[in-house]
């Protein structure tokens, strides 16, 4: 074969190729820059309006601490894309210094001001609570309508909800208490219409290690909840309608119950009493986690509304499926889900009731992630069936911090916060199958 042999080509064949490469590079680059004009105008044309909600909220702040030194941080806890948050954020600080606001570090600060971006169903909501010394905290507040079709996440929600198996059954369940882990769960007791039994991991399998009848002289409701509390001096306590068992680890499981109308605690045992930081997560700032007990219905599904020793001047509130707690500097905040479809919001001097797209069963984790608290509850898809998200409350609404988590067409029988207040346990009923399953729903921190 020939090789190949390369001719000098004709001087002017080279000139004009040349100049015929140079237009159409000079063309491709007007084009280009004509291109990226109208880009930028067609998403000038579509982005928000921020200024109006921005300059509200800034004179609210500056009302409040006056011209001056001001230590300032922003948060995102709503689905935003960056850039929003971005643009939001510069003219936040530029309304501000507007307005007389000098931003320095917090030592040097005569206020601090830390802004949350959150958001409801219907809008966006900017809360900014307004620390001066030892005085009183101040929070402002402004909302912002949501853009029409905004209803969807922009980018990644800031947590992310995982569920690990536990247990599964043909029996029902009532719930399941982790009694020993290492990397993971490896010793469980699981509560049953009937019986307690505990299990063990051995060899990578579940092992029964022992079991034990559930004495009660009434027949249990058709709807039958229960709940397992892990106790410091003994192994755990079982509350169940009009009966608390008391269950004792030693030769072997003892379960010793007595029919009464004791209140179940509504405060995880690891919770109640103890100091925690409180939203919002800038600062010291922490409050003491107070007992809440309620008293449950021994022949329906729900609780009185009966509390002990209560939250404020509320010592009852209505009828209620399951409750949730969301500690604050002064007060505590309670969800309770009752059983007309609302939720009630009780800080103790207040009752507010708000319908939110929620199922029956609720309750909150205490974890490292977002403001530190987080309200779980359930919602329900006719054709996928239920489903657990997370949700952080700035103020009064809801905010969604996590992707909606699906349990493949089950029912959620029971949502009870694990002993440790960090996580919680689901029951769900397979409708395939018709088995039971416990799974444990833990809040991840997104990177």
């Amino acid at each position: 074969m020939r090789g190949a042999v390369y001719n000098l080509a004709i001087p002017n064949a080279i000139s004009n190729s040349v100049n015929c490469v140079s237009r159409t590079a000079l063309s491709l680059r007007f084009a280009v820059r004509v291109s990226c004009a109208l880009l930028a105008l067609a998403m000038a044309g579509h982005a928000a309006d921020w200024g109006g909600p921005e300059l509200q909220l800034a004179r609210k702040i500056v009302a409040v601490t006056g011209p001056g030194a001001v230590a300032l941080t922003v948060e995102s806890r709503s689905s935003l894309g960056r850039r929003d948050r971005e643009i939001i954020q510069n003219g936040l600080r530029s309304a501000l210094e507007g307005l007389g606001i000098r931003f320095v570090r917090a030592e040097q600060a005569a206020a601090t001001v830390s802004i949350s971006l959150s958001e409801n169903p219907a809008s966006y909501v900017w809360v900014a609570e307004i620390r001066q010394g030892a005085g009183e905290v101040a929070v402002v507040m402004v909302s912002a309508p949501r853009a029409e079709g905004s209803m969807t996440l922009h980018e990644s929600v800031p947590l992310s909800l995982r569920k690990i198996s536990l247990w599964t059954q043909d029996d029902p369940i009532l719930d399941v208490a982790v009694l020993e882990e290492n990397a993971g769960p490896t010793r469980i007791a699981v509560l049953g219409a009937e019986k307690l039994a505990v299990y063990g991991l051995q060899a990578g399998k579940w092992q029964q290690e022992q079991a034990v009848g559930i004495v009660h002289a009434r027949p249990w409701p058709r709807d039958l909840r229960g709940r397992l509390i892990p106790a410091k001096n003994h192994l755990l306590d079982v509350y169940l309608p009009g009966v608390v068992c008391r269950g004792s680890a030693g030769a072997s499981l003892t379960l010793t119950c007595r029919e009464t109308d004791d209140p179940w605690p509504l405060v995880s045992a690891a919770l109640s009493g103890g100091t925690f930081s409180v939203f919002p997560s800038a600062g010291s700032t922490s409050a003491v986690i107070p007992q809440l007990g309620a008293f449950y219905t021994p022949t329906r599904n729900f609780f009185t509304g009966a509390l002990t020793p209560g939250v404020g001047k509320f010592t009852t509130v209505p009828k209620f499926y399951s409750a949730g707690l969301l500690p604050r500097e002064k007060y505590s905040l309670w969800l309770f889900a009752a059983t007309d479809g609302h939720v009630h919001l009780v800080d103790g001097m207040s009752d507010e009731v708000t319908r939110l797209d929620w199922g029956s069963d609720l309750t909150s984790v205490k974890t490292s992630c977002g403001a530190g608290w987080q309200v779980l509850a359930t919602g329900s898809d006719e054709g996928n069936g239920d489903s657990v998200r997370a949700y952080e409350f700035p103020d009064r609404d809801a905010v969604a911090v996590s992707s909606a988590i699906d349990f493949s067409g089950g029912v959620i029988r029971a949502l009870w916060t694990e002993a440790k207040g960090d996580a919680a346990v689901a029951v769900v009923r397979n409708r395939e199958t018709r088995s039971y399953e416990a799974f444990r729903l833990a809040v991840a921190c997104s990177q």
